[in-house]
This record gives structure tokens, sequence and C-alpha cells, in this order.
């Protein structure tokens, strides 16, 4: 179910998404601006508004793209009065509210493509109905374990998990990440799912309560590629290919993305800053080609 109100603007539109459970979800769409090339989910990370999207979906819409920004619960816009007592899975992010996104954008008329961000490269074997995707472009994608992080970043996010963080969910009875300038703050159940699956090298699929999910991603089969920056102190290389193991049966390519001086850094965030509007058309360029390839025949192929 879905439901939608216009903005003052024929190009971008405020939304209100319903998931299946009915809860409802903030988000916005940006009209393409060209010859429609295709839809487009924007599937953000963990803690991260769906502004912080906004240039990368105004570039996709200019170039003949309709995207779509999302807030899901518990976060921006789609947040409720309070995360204290706030109920919800980690997973709902992918199961429920990637996945109304996805029945929205949905059309018979053109391909639906998926561009994630971290978690948004994890939610995409989370989707049930993924199958409508025609391909997805995922950036900064990782296993999470600190072990495979640069040592002094390995350092802080330890000290993180096993000291800082614990005693601010204890004091406001969710994860108050903004109290470190850090990102977004998250549901009490997000930070017990994150904290613990991070400690695994593998992430959620060296959890043993976890089989059912493993056996989701090995459903995923559309064409993907996973870009990570080498100077990305949470999700370098070798992070995404630990973690993109789990998507078994799907044909992905991986690219490894470098940042252009010293003084330009691409870290964890940067492949959404305007610097980057170049890994942005490669993207683009790439999802075009997936499409007229879609468009062959079988025997074309």
């Amino acid at each position: 179910m879905t439901q939608s109100v216009s903005a003052a603007t024929s190009t971008i539109e405020q939304l209100m998404l319903v998931a299946d459970d009915g809860y409802g979800l903030a988000a916005t769409r940006y009209n393409a601006q060209e010859n429609l090339k295709g839809n487009l989910i924007m599937a953000g990370a963990t803690g991260v508004q769906q502004r912080f999207y906004r240039r990368f979906a105004e570039h996709a819409s200019q170039q003949g793209f309709n995207v779509l920004t999302i807030d899901y619960r518990g976060i921006g816009d789609s947040r409720p009065q309070t995360l204290k007592g706030f109920e919800m899975s980690y997973l709902d992010w992918g199961i429920r509210d990637l996945a109304a996104a996805v029945e929205f954008m949905d059309s018979d008329d053109v391909p639906l493509f998926w561009i994630g961000h971290s978690f948004g490269g994890h939610a995409l074997g989370l989707l049930p109905n993924h199958h409508k995707i025609t391909a997805a472009y995922c950036f900064g994608t990782g296993a999470g374990w600190a072990g495979w992080m640069p040592w002094h970043e390995a350092l802080k996010v330890r000290l993180l998990w096993s000291c800082v963080l614990p005693l601010i969910v204890s004091y406001k009875g969710y994860m108050a990440w903004s109290m470190l300038g850090m990102g977004e703050d998250l549901p009490l159940s997000v930070y017990k799912d994150w904290r613990r699956w991070c400690a695994h090298p593998h992430y959620f699929f060296d959890d043993p309560t976890m089989a059912a999910v493993a056996r989701l991603y090995a459903q995923v089969r559309m064409p993907c590629i996973f870009a990570n920056a080498v100077d990305d102190p949470w999700a370098p290389p070798i992070s995404r290919d630990a973690f993109i193991k789990g998507y078994r049966n799907l044909p992905f390519l991986t690219v490894d993305l470098h940042p252009r001086t010293k003084r330009q850094p691409i870290g964890h965030m940067g492949y959404f800053r305007t610097a980057s509007t170049d890994f942005w058309n490669e993207a683009l360029d790439w999802f075009v080609l997936q499409r007229e390839n879609a468009a062959l025949p079988a025997t074309g192929r």
C-alpha cells in the first residue's frame, strides 16, 4: 500500500509509503528530467537520512532516471516521537521498508535499478521482491568486523562497541549516535543486532540463528557491482569481499576506487558527495548498458 502527496514542484514529490505492516515511511521521488531510462531506488546507509543523498538523486534525475530516496523506520522523517521503547528489527529496513520502495517504483514499462550505500548493499539480499530489480550498484558495503579495518580505525570501533556505546545506550535507552556526531540516532534493537553481527568476520552469515537470511541471499541473481574505496575505513575492499561471499549465486563484479589526491579522500561517506560525480556517472552508464542487455532476446545475450 502506498500514499503520495506532491510537493510544490513538478520534479520532486514528497511521499508517504506504507510498509506491509502499516508503518508509514517518508520518501522523496525525483522525477526524470530527460528521456526516461529507468526507475532507481537509493538505498542508504545505517543512520543516514535520505537528505544526504539529495545531490546524487538530483544528478541521476537529470540523467533520465526517476529516483526514490527513503527514511527507514526510526530514522529522519520516519522516526517516532521517541526512540525509547520503539520496537523494530534491524532487518525491517530491508524486508519491509525497502520492499515497499520496490513495490512503489516497480513498473512494467521501464527497468528498476538499485543504488546501495553500506547497509543498502546488505538490504539487497533481504528483499522479498528482489526479482523485480534489473541490476544493482553498491558503494561501501562491508562486513562491519573491526578486524578488516585499518588498525587505528579498528581500535576506535572496538572502543565504541565495548565502552562508549554501551554507556550511552544504558543512559538513553537507544543508540544516541548523534551525541558523538557520527550519525542519526538508532533504535535499541538496531544497536543490539549491529553490535552482535559486527563481532563476526562475515557479519550475520556467521550467526547460526541467521540461516534463513543466508538462504535469502542465495536467491539473489541480478547483475551487481560492489565498489569500495581503498581508503574507506569502515568498509575497505577486504571487508566487502568477506561480506559478498553471502551472495553466492549473484553474478557480481568488484571495483576498487582510489581517491584522486590525498586532499580528496573518499572514506565511507564520500561516495555521495559531489566530488564523486564521476562514480555516479559510471554507475548510471552501467545501468543503461544493463537495460540494453535486458532488452535482448535470450539467444542474443
